[in-house]
């Protein structure tokens, strides 16, 4: 079996061939990668990889290792970026994935990301949906469309941690500040595929894809602390509860 370093790269096309031009070279300049497990990840079939979100910048550390393992990665990502006048029609034509918050085409996202997958390709999802609000930046808790692409079409759920795009860019600071220099280490680790055997043959009702959901964010979490050298947090943040709570003090001292 040939190593990640030596498996022939899958053609790339134009557009996603400009992206890697444009972004290999710029994260090699201004960051030094610290890339770990990416013997991880399938080098074929569909796929779908989650990953915790820090930063603004963390997209292009994640592209960048999965450029790496030899996959293109088809990342779901705001539906606003895709209107950027240049940028948005670049990512477009490099196959990414837009999704549509709260709108009548929220399912296309869902359905292209599944159609992705059952073409044999590689798909990333952030499962918290935002940036993490945790004040530790832990993952926070997910939303179920990796657990319901996985338990759909069977394919693999690869679990990434990523630590270090936050000093590049924090993204809720209250100045807008890019870091780039001295050079940040970006760590990235995949780890071993999500046991999602348990779930697996049953109905795909909300309550199992929760659980299921639950699974995936505590793998995230397990690499995160490897990675950080830390003990993730037993409960993750749930932003849900945090804003209902904040909303619930708000009234009280309006009342």
């Amino acid at each position: 079996m040939n190593s990640p370093a030596h498996d022939p790269r899958p053609p790339r096309g134009f557009w996603f061939g400009l992206v890697v031009a444009l972004v290999k070279p710029f994260m090699l300049v201004f960051t030094k990668p610290d890339f770990q497990g990416r013997e991880n990840m399938p080098r074929t079939g569909g796929v779908v990889f989650v990953t915790n979100h820090i930063s603004h910048f963390d997209p292009f550390v994640l592209g960048f290792y999965i450029w790496e393992c030899r996959r293109i990665p088809r990342l779901l990502g705001k539906a606003s970026l895709f209107k950027l006048p240049i940028a948005g029609k670049i990512i477009s034509a490099a196959g990414q994935i837009p999704v549509y918050r709260e709108s009548a085409q929220a399912a296309d996202a869902f359905r292209d990301a599944v159609a992705a997958v059952e073409r044999g390709e590689c798909v990333g999802v952030y499962p918290e949906g935002t940036i993490t609000r945790d004040p530790e930046l832990w993952p926070m808790t997910g939303k179920t469309g990796a657990a319901r692409i996985a338990l759909m079409t069977g394919c693999p759920v690869i679990p990434i941690a990523n630590w270090g795009a936050q000093e590049v860019f924090h993204s809720y600071r209250s100045k807008f500040r890019i870091g780039l220099l001295p050079r940040k280490t970006m760590k990235v680790k995949a780890g071993p595929p999500v046991d999602l055997d348990a779930f697996r043959g049953r109905p795909i009702t909300t309550e199992l894809l929760h659980e299921a959901t639950d699974v995936i964010m505590r793998a995230v979490a397990d690499g995160l602390g490897e990675l950080r050298g830390q003990t993730p947090p037993k409960e993750l943040f749930d932003l849900r509860k945090a804003k209902a709570e904040d909303e619930r003090r708000a009234n009280e001292e309006n009342a």
